[in-house]
């Protein structure tokens, strides 16, 4: 039993937004009706693969997809249509993902399914939303970014822009409608009615720049890396190369953190430059890098240990998932077959956490 047990999902949405806002709700307990197209969700045909259960799945499609049951409906044929209205009628959320306008067409839009089920909540996501100038237009999580502004600051040092190594507007839209979901069914405990959400990628990424871009958002000009203190302007905000090639990074701009680290190098008198303005620090950034470099990232590691600064070594996703932390925490969960589930970031104290079966094409 979860905090969501009882609670019937109807999910049309596939790739990364809508199944990670719904498995969220699933290894909460409730009840996710995948409903896939004839060839099915295409996050299924992603490799890398690994055994789950009895079967091969995506490994991206498994941590997407478990616990949800599967069923094959088309939706241009009356037998599909006739099919979801019967899920439907007994579904407290509908989800879908596509396109503005695909799903009137379909004859499954927020007022005809509102007329199945009066107390539906139903949650639209999209990239731009249901309305205005872009509505329309395709984009994928980095489209999103780059229209968004984020993509200008996430630059190497000359400036260029780079490929994002996590899909933010994906995330951030997940989250979004997940949250969103959970305050209508609120909502609707109180007053007894349902609610329409449109949810953007767009418009739920845009917020999370309030720390970086706020000379914009005042109206001046756009905030760049360089100067910036939160994306590379600040010598203990920054990235340092190691001997060995590797990285190491220091995360937290706090004087504390400063102090404690220019004293335990002896350079006291480089601290009033810490305080100085992001963008010039050029001095303590530059004593920094020929620090760093002087070190493997290990002997870093172990430099820092009995240190109170705000350090961190650069990890690869193997490395990071083989560190103690991950055990200790249970973020890793091998499945029967050996399969593994990245856990679910909201867990409770009191109630025990298993993966739930991956759904094969159809599977209920």
């Amino acid at each position: 039993m979860g905090k969501l047990s009882g609670i019937r999902v109807v999910d049309l949405s596939m790739f990364l937004p809508g199944p990670m806002m719904t498995v969220m709700m699933a290894d909460q307990g409730a009840e996710v009706i995948k409903v896939e197209p004839t060839y099915g969700d295409p996050a299924r045909d992603q490799a890398p693969f690994d055994t789950y259960g009895d079967e091969e799945h995506s490994v991206w499609f498994a941590n997407l997809n478990r616990g949800k049951k599967s069923v094959v409906l088309d939706l241009k044929a009356d037998a599909g249509k006739a099919a979801l209205r019967d899920l439907i009628a007994n579904a407290d959320v509908f989800v879908e993902g596509f396109r503005p306008g695909v799903m009137k067409r379909l004859g499954f839009d927020y007022d005809a399914v509102k007329a199945i089920r009066p107390d539906i909540i139903y949650c639209s996501i999209s990239a731009f939303g249901q309305e205005g100038t872009l509505a329309h237009h395709p984009a994928h999580d980095m489209a999103v970014q780059a229209l968004a502004g984020f993509l200008s600051v996430n630059d190497g040092v000359d400036g260029t822009p780079v490929v994002p190594g996590a899909p933010s507007a994906d995330l951030a839209a997940g989250l979004t409608a997940l949250s969103a979901v959970l305050m209508a069914m609120v909502g609707r405990d109180r007053n007894g009615e349902g609610a329409y959400i449109d949810c953007a990628m767009f418009d739920s990424l845009l917020p999370w720049c309030a720390h970086t871009a706020g000379s914009a958002i005042a109206g001046g000009e756009s905030p760049r890396s360089a100067s910036q203190r939160s994306l590379g302007g600040a010598a203990f905000y920054q990235v340092y190369k190691t001997a060995d090639d590797k990285h190491v990074v220091l995360g937290g701009r706090e004087l504390k953190f400063s102090r404690n680290l220019l004293t335990a190098l002896g350079r006291e008198d480089l601290l009033p430059i810490a305080e100085d303005p992001a963008g010039e620090q050029g001095e303590l950034v530059a004593f920094l890098q020929e620090t760093f470099g002087s070190k493997t990232r290990e002997e870093w590691v172990e430099w820092f240990a009995d240190k109170d600064v705000a350090f961190a070594p650069v990890l690869d996703y193997r490395e990071a998932l083989d560190e103690a932390h991950i055990v200790e925490r249970g973020l890793l969960v091998e499945a029967p077959g050996g399969g593994k589930h990245v856990a679910p970031a909201i867990r409770f104290a009191e109630e025990d956490w298993e993966p739930g079966d991956v759904p094969g094409l159809g599977e209920k």
